[in-house]
């Protein structure tokens, strides 16, 4: 269970002990530490193209165009001929967090969907798999005879992006698939609102039974949003989720304005914290917030500058660490704010999938919290039950620079993990 920097002696993390069992790359729920994810598996492809290519294939620029699968596998056949593909990206916003926390962590993770029965050479599947991290578990997917999810994005000569989408067969996982033992042993359930759209697809009830093992069995369920518009349009049914099922919400400013009414970060943070355990909110290029619960005997007061705006002195205790609000007997609200690592990237080169990239570091950080108590039990940080291994600060700061990585690079997923040292994320409990 790696993590970048070096942590103090007693807060040692024996990764480089000596292991006599032959590692294993299927998780083994009742010996490994992993988080498992439900997605819509999808692969974006990038082609640059003519206006009258899209008009050929009834595409309409500057859209999102929804097409069925014959459609779809005209265009990709006439974009491979031609050599118009410049890239293949393995996507879905779960998929691309599994992969990196799997690197970051350099352990494993379990994807829930689906994925096609037969894969041929250089097909969307064939680079959806080679883009995703071998530790990324993919034996409980689920096979299906036609296409994953296809995304093509074309690219027009004056540069405006036009989108062709291909559900297929994405959606089609069932709720049989998800198996008890696989639920129950993880850090982690890791999904996101898109299943809402899809009620008489399987993708839907397999979300719910997940959900529902979940609960059972006291893993938290982390939630991230989609977009702002699916916001919108499943304002309440999301909202009904997060009260009976979710511990930690992920979402950017738009969408947490679409949920909570407030136009304000820290006071749509403050609304969603009535409704669940943690809040991480970015927000562009002012940074993340990361909200939650302290006990108030467990809380501890931040030695930055302190912050005020609509709450006054809001991050005054974000040196605490996270718990759960049924784990605080006096239960107090806490929020911490970062600014952009560096300023941000001096160029931008992608900012799909920054998001997903703070939410693999937050992840990572609540497998490392079990995970650390597996190893040494016995620890001052397990006196007290909480969520993460490390304090609000400290998270903000790692998620903050894992977006900084995505942000830099043109894939959202990252192709290698940070440095094993950087002066940057040693504070609070980062050994200098």
């Amino acid at each position: 269970m790696k993590f970048p920097g070096r942590r103090k002696l007693k807060h040692y993390f024996p990764v480089t002990q000596a292991n006599s069992n032959l590692p294993k790359s299927e998780v083994q729920p009742s010996k490994d530490t992993y988080i498992v994810g439900l997605d819509e598996t999808i692969v974006d492809v990038i082609a640059a193209v003519e206006d009258d290519f899209m008009a050929r294939h009834g595409i309409r620029k500057g859209l999102s165009n929804l097409v069925n699968s014959e459609t779809a596998s005209k265009i990709y056949r006439e974009l491979v001929a031609e050599g118009r593909i410049s890239d293949h990206f393995a996507g879905g916003t779960i998929g691309n967090t599994l992969h990196n926390y799997s690197v970051l962590a350099d352990d494993k993770s379990v994807l829930l969907g689906v994925m096609s029965n037969s894969i041929m050479l250089n097909s969307p599947e064939y680079h959806y798999i080679c883009h995703t991290s071998s530790k990324v578990d993919m034996s409980h997917l689920q096979g299906v005879a036609g296409d994953i999810g296809r995304g093509i994005t074309l690219i027009s000569q004056d540069g405006e992006r036009t989108f062709a989408i291909a559900p297929n067969a994405m959606d089609d996982i069932c709720p049989e698939v998800v198996t008890e033992e696989i639920i129950s042993n993880a850090s982690a359930f890791v999904t996101c609102a898109y299943p809402l759209r899809h009620a008489n697809k399987p993708i839907k009830a397999t979300l719910m039974r997940c959900l529902e093992l979940a609960n059972k069995h006291n893993v938290p369920v982390v939630l991230t949003l989609g977009t702002q518009h699916l916001v919108e349009e499943y304002r309440d049914e999301i909202e009904h989720i997060i009260k009976d099922y979710v511990s930690v919400v992920a979402m950017n400013e738009q969408e947490a304005e679409a949920l909570t009414g407030q136009s304000s970060v820290l006071l749509a943070a403050k609304t969603a914290l009535d409704w669940c355990d943690m809040v991480l909110l970015t927000v562009g290029a002012e940074g993340l917030y990361l909200c939650g619960y302290s006990d108030d005997a467990q809380k501890r007061e931040t030695t930055h500058p302190i912050k005020s705006a609509e709450i006054a002195d809001f991050n005054r205790w974000e040196f605490s660490r996270p718990q759960r609000q049924q784990d605080c007997q006096s239960p107090i609200k806490v929020y911490s704010h970062i600014d952009p690592y560096m300023g941000g990237p001096e160029r931008i080169r992608n900012t799909n999938g920054a998001g997903d990239g703070a939410l693999s570091a937050l992840l990572h950080d609540i497998a490392a919290n079990g995970f650390h108590q597996q190893q040494v039990p016995n620890s001052s940080k397990h006196e007290t039950k909480h969520l993460t291994y490390s304090s609000f600060a400290q998270v903000c700061k790692y998620a903050n620079r894992v977006s900084f990585e995505i942000l830099s690079q043109h894939s959202p997923r990252l192709s290698k993990g940070l440095p094993e040292r950087e002066d940057s994320l040693e504070q609070a409990y980062w050994a200098r």
